[in-house]
């Protein structure tokens, strides 16, 4: 066990340092590139700094109104109805917009439920299982100027709803309700 940290721990600073040899040996000037590449990030960062900020205060909004937790009512009724645990919605619902909210609401979930529960164990497969849509098409799409989606959003919320449908299935086999 031992040996695979040891691994782990120098794979990033050897696929450093394997890329500066592979740089020198074809002749390359690995500072210029580097810095050329840096500032080609910096201007993607600064394409998509305005959809990021939308989205971050949309979020926060979302989150301090409180509309998750009347979402969480209104689907209630339905979500007993069919075995899905309603105290998950909320974060059903935000793992379509964001990333960093959805793990703010499932850390909330640990600290009620604990991360060994039915509950726990159900949110970490299905956060393992979907993506983030609204971060993923505004951010990446943008910042490679993608313009035509056409079935991407159809597509990808299909996706979602397997991947929670199956999250749910694949717990109850595994741990039951």
């Amino acid at each position: 066990m031992s040996f695979l940290i040891l691994i782990s721990n120098l794979m990033v600073p050897l696929i450093f340092v394997f890329i500066i040899f592979y740089g020198y040996s074809k002749k390359v000037e690995i500072y210029d590139v580097f810095v050329e590449g840096a500032k080609d990030g910096l201007k993607t960062v600064l394409q998509i700094l305005p959809t990021l900020i939308g989205l971050m205060v949309s979020v926060g909004i979302l989150r301090a109104s409180g509309a998750l937790s009347l979402l969480e009512k209104c689907v209630s009724p339905i979500a007993d109805a069919i075995g899905y645990p309603k105290e998950t919605v909320p974060l059903t619902f935000m793992r379509l917009i964001s990333s960093s909210a959805s793990t703010g609401i499932l850390l909330d979930l640990y600290k009620t439920f604990g991360p060994d529960s039915f509950i726990g164990r159900f949110v970490s497969v299905m956060m393992s299982s979907t993506e983030t849509i609204a971060y993923t098409m505004s951010i990446y799409f943008i910042s490679v100027k993608i313009t035509k989606t056409r079935y991407t959003l159809h597509g990808a919320i299909f996706a979602n709803i397997a991947g929670v449908i199956a999250s749910l299935w694949i717990s109850n086999l595994l741990w039951g309700s």
